[in-house]
């Protein structure tokens, strides 16, 4: 179905949406679980505005049901830190929005909660110093892929996201503890 909607075929995007819902919904949930308490971001508003850049995709040629949520979860953190961005300032400077991710702590090191704009930015800056461990971070901690599903999206070995998961932790680590 990912295929025939790549390929123009947009009555499949209606077929499509119904099975895998329940996965968008289990990621977007997970997004918001790790966001502050009083966040006014609902479920259900992640995911229809995640949809709506989805559908956006006209150039995308689906690869598999993996790419498809590689992509959601990347476009769903899109939006959680132009949320983060807009909050901030609307308070212009104010209290800096924390994000508690128990993944996180594995990328942080520490138990402190991760600033989501800060890490935003500490990915940007690790994607123009090594793409491929911005790609596997991103697929790894935002759409919690195992290795095997990161090596398999990468065209890798399961060895090479591994060392790729493993220098981008420490590197993440360095860059947000300063």
């Amino acid at each position: 179905m990912l295929q025939e909607w790549s390929d123009g075929k947009d009555e499949m995007l209606d077929q499509l949406m119904p099975l895998v819902y329940a996965e968008l919904r289990r990621q977007a949930a997970g997004y918001l679980r790790r966001e502050r308490r009083d966040h006014t971001l609902q479920t259900t508003g992640l995911i229809h505005e995640a949809y709506l850049k989805l559908i956006d995709q006209r150039t995308v040629k689906w690869e598999s049901r993996t790419h498809f949520f590689a992509i959601a979860s990347q476009a769903m953190r899109r939006i959680l830190v132009d949320y983060a961005r807009a909050r901030k300032t609307e308070k212009r400077g104010g209290d800096d929005i924390r994000l508690s991710i128990t993944t996180a702590e594995k990328i942080a090191g520490d138990q402190k909660p991760i600033d989501l704009i800060a890490l935003d930015e500490a990915l940007t800056r690790l994607a123009t110093i090594d793409e491929a461990q911005s790609r596997v971070v991103e697929l790894r901690y935002f759409s919690g892929l195992s290795l095997e599903d990161t090596a398999k999206i990468l065209n890798v070995s399961r060895a090479t996201a591994a060392r790729e998961w493993s220098l981008a932790r420490a590197w993440l680590h360095r860059e947000l503890t300063k």
